[in-house]
């Protein structure tokens, strides 16, 4: 087996979500519990967690696979012509057909266009667009174009930490060397150019750096950089000749998670031993939490990381799937989870509150 694959970790569905996965069975099974149900709060899937789909993209996908349903009363003009310009980029009008790599024309012209007016104007060429199955196979696609030589010649690729996991997981499995900068957590998660000028020179002892990565809003720490440290950021990579890599979050999702990104900042900061920064962006919460000496110890013989037996133990005690702080890297010593933010608010405030009393017992329970 190729070892590089073997190496590759992935934490949002790691041991947590694994055992989560047992738990259920053993809840359809009857298997009496403290809850009863899974909350999976590891993963931002909006769909699971109550949210319902947009009608119109629904309306438009079926149209275009089943193109008899355009005769049909039943669907808006707005839906049936986005699906006909849809068709007439397809060959042989079928959504079946194959495309060219980039992507089907049309839809390229329409993220130039939504990109153009974005920008105020700066003209975006649907040529210099390229459509990906999500981020992943985006950012892999990329690595692999990037990543090259030997040695000290092997490609180094800059990720902030803490990271999505995603990153980490690509690097290894193209043999890449990962370079890590640290965000500044006493300053809400800030990205500092002296750290990112640190970590180069470091790396320029070992891999040639080639290629930085900026996770904006951060996940999983839901900060938002501000447009002076964007353009420091992009001045630090021209300069350094690195290939900016820029994961960004949509602007319209983001616009609709603030009352409940100021609800969890709150509720998680009043919990003794849990610290919160404030939620600028994305749908999670990354909260730093006090683990007591003799859990760490716990901890260690278990042979686990000290975040990862807490989400353990929240799991087996309340359901609630969270991810440890260890899988996305953290400065050492500090101990951190992840939480989405997405159930409906009633139920994210009894998550939170199922938190709370859990960390309030452990912190008891290991004094």
């Amino acid at each position: 087996m190729n070892p590089q694959v073997k190496a590759v970790e992935y934490a949002v569905r790691g041991p947590i979500v694994l055992k989560a996965g047992e738990i259920e069975k053993e809840l359809r099974k009857g298997i009496k519990k403290p809850f009863t149900e899974v909350i999976k709060a590891n993963i931002g899937d909006a769909h699971a967690m109550g949210q319902r789909p947009i009608t119109f993209l629904r309306q438009v996908v079926a149209l275009c696979t089943y193109p008899n349903l355009l005769d049909s009363p039943s669907f808006p003009e707005d839906a049936k012509k986005r699906a006909r310009r849809i068709l007439q980029g397809c060959g042989g009008n079928s959504l079946g057909s194959y495309t060219a790599s980039q992507g089907i024309n049309c839809i390229r012209e329409d993220v130039a266009s939504y990109i153009e007016r974005r920008d105020g104007g700066v003209p975006a060429d649907p040529d210099n667009i390229y459509l990906t199955t999500g981020a992943s196979d985006g950012i892999s696609a990329i690595l692999k174009i990037l990543i090259s030589g030997g040695g000290k010649s092997r490609t180094g690729v800059m990720i902030p930490i803490p990271q999505y996991p995603l990153y980490s997981a690509a690097i290894s499995e193209l043999d890449a060397i990962q370079v890590n900068y640290y965000l500044d957590e006493e300053n809400c998660w800030a990205l500092d150019v002296n750290e990112l000028r640190r970590a180069l020179n470091e790396a320029k002892a070992y891999c040639n750096p080639k290629v930085l990565c900026i996770i904006n809003p951060g996940n999983p720490t839901g900060q938002v950089q501000n447009r002076k440290c964007i353009e420091d950021v992009i001045h630090f990579a021209w300069e350094e000749k690195l290939f900016l890599l820029a994961d960004e979050e949509k602007e319209s999702v983001l616009n609709n998670l603030a009352k409940k990104a100021k609800l969890t900042e709150d509720m998680l900061n009043k919990i003794p031993g849990l610290h919160c920064n404030p939620l600028q962006g994305a749908m999670y919460a990354f909260p730093r939490i006090f683990i007591p000496s003799k859990a760490i110890e716990e901890a260690k013989a278990h042979k686990m990381a000290p975040d990862m037996f807490y989400c353990m133990k929240l799991l087996e005690e309340t359901g609630i799937c969270v991810v440890p702080g260890s899988g996305f890297g953290q400065r050492e010593g500090t101990h951190h989870f992840r939480i989405t933010i997405l159930p409906p608010v009633e139920k994210l405030k009894i998550l939170l509150e199922k938190v709370k009393d859990f960390h309030i017992k452990f912190l008891e329970k290991y004094a």
